[in-house]
């Protein structure tokens, strides 16, 4: 199984953004076929400030995770 690229367009006439997943020659058959839209450089985002810690699930989540931890003894459970 491929992965395909997704690639962003503007219009140049609205300034309205499309995403697209298509091959590298299926984009510049697009851009030809379509003269109004303009290719945009656009950032992924690849961080998860959640999934990478360095944001703290707030004092209710923790409560919680405490008293999963009491009721399971010799549980490894992180409470922050």
């Amino acid at each position: 199984m491929e992965l395909m690229p997704s690639y962003t367009f503007k219009d140049k006439k609205t300034g309205d953004l499309t995403t697209k997943i298509m091959s590298l020659s299926e984009r510049d058959a697009y851009l030809e076929e379509n003269k109004n839209l303009q290719l945009c450089l656009a950032t992924p985002g690849f961080a998860d400030p959640h999934r990478l810690g360095r944001i703290k699930p707030d004092d209710n989540f923790r409560d919680l995770l405490r008293e999963t931890k009491k009721a399971h003894k010799g549980s490894t459970v992180n409470t922050f």
